[in-house]
């Protein structure tokens, strides 16, 4: 497909739900090398603000409707601000979402192919049989084409916070903690005194905790200091704060520990090793998709949702 213009649409709204897209934006970019690239939100277009030292450039797509495709009314304006965009007719538009009033909205914008898994692609302009989650095995499919699959690249991140990081941290064994959920709606954390007795017996075995937390969590970052003194908060002493610099620190690791939020997820991207705590939210779903995680759901090995069932000694056997 001579793709000229494709529009992205995502629904998700936090850092983790963008970061989960790389491997496919990277993957279909790479795919269409001269196809050019729009990105709709229902929220902040991630990928040219916070998340910008990755370089998944998309360009953000602006009918001036907030929260895009979550209000029905949308659905009688969106024609009309998309022809004052100027924009005109994309060649294909990718719905990343499956609700049914989203994509009802999304189709009216004007195109010629349009790929939805919604309603067992109800609204897509060719119907597929599969039964696959990989949206990218599903969109080549779709397209009949076979799009090579492929994953972010640490060393692509911009040199002078591939320098910092290893700044931050020269030496080796380094063992990282991630330990705060941004969003509060659910109990996802695993308690602050588990995972500094945790870090405690890392370094029992002559390894040296590294927790990633904010700068401006002064108090926080003063509690674990007095129960584990030997923990690093390389972050505190940069002046440099961005997603980016968080994972090129993360592949200074031997390995990585994280509850369920957006710093595990720009763990990842460092493909290294890691050990991933879920409680009531789905670790099929939101585990970091590499052959080098373990995952501990409680809903799985205590059958609770309660994820302060996980013992601490469960954790450090996998280290």
């Amino acid at each position: 497909m001579n793709s000229k213009k494709i529009l992205i649409y995502n629904s998700g709204g936090g850092l983790g739900d963008a970061i989960q897209l790389f491997s496919f934006l990277i993957s279909i970019k790479n795919h269409f090398k001269k196809a050019k690239f729009y990105y709709l939100g229902a929220h902040t277009n991630h990928f040219n603000g916070k998340l910008k030292e990755y370089k998944i450039n998309l360009d953000t797509v602006d009918p001036g409707l907030k929260y895009f495709g979550f209000r029905w009314w949308h659905l009688f304006y969106i024609k009309k601000r998309m022809s004052e965009t100027a924009i005109g007719k994309f060649d294909l538009i990718i719905d990343l979402q499956t609700k049914f009033r989203n994509s009802f909205i999304l189709k009216r914008i004007q195109h010629d192919k349009f790929f939805s898994k919604t309603f067992n692609y109800l609204f897509s302009t060719k119907k597929i049989n599969s039964k696959s989650l990989s949206n990218l095995k599903n969109l080549s499919l779709f397209l009949e084409e076979n799009i090579e699959e492929m994953e972010f690249k640490v060393n692509t991140l911009p040199k002078e916070i591939l320098s910092e990081a290893k700044r931050l941290l020269p030496s080796t064994n380094y063992v990282g903690f991630s330990i705060t959920q941004g969003n509060e709606y659910r109990k996802k954390s695993w308690s602050i005194y588990k995972f500094t007795a945790l870090a405690n017996k890392v370094t029992t075995k002559n390894k040296i905790p590294v927790f990633f937390i904010e700068k401006n969590k002064i108090d926080l970052i003063d509690k674990i200091k007095n129960q584990v003194p030997s923990a690093i908060f390389p972050e505190i002493h940069s002046k440099l704060a961005c997603p980016a610099l968080v994972t090129a620190l993360s592949s200074r690791l031997e390995i990585g520990v994280s509850i369920d939020n957006g710093i595990m997820h720009m763990m990842g991207l460092a493909n290294i090793p890691m050990i991933v705590l879920f409680g009531p939210t789905n670790s099929e779903k939101f585990a970091p998709k590499n052959k080098f995680t373990k995952i501990l759901d409680s809903k799985k090995i205590h059958k609770t949702k309660d994820i302060n069932s996980i013992d601490v000694d469960e954790v450090f056997s996998l280290i």
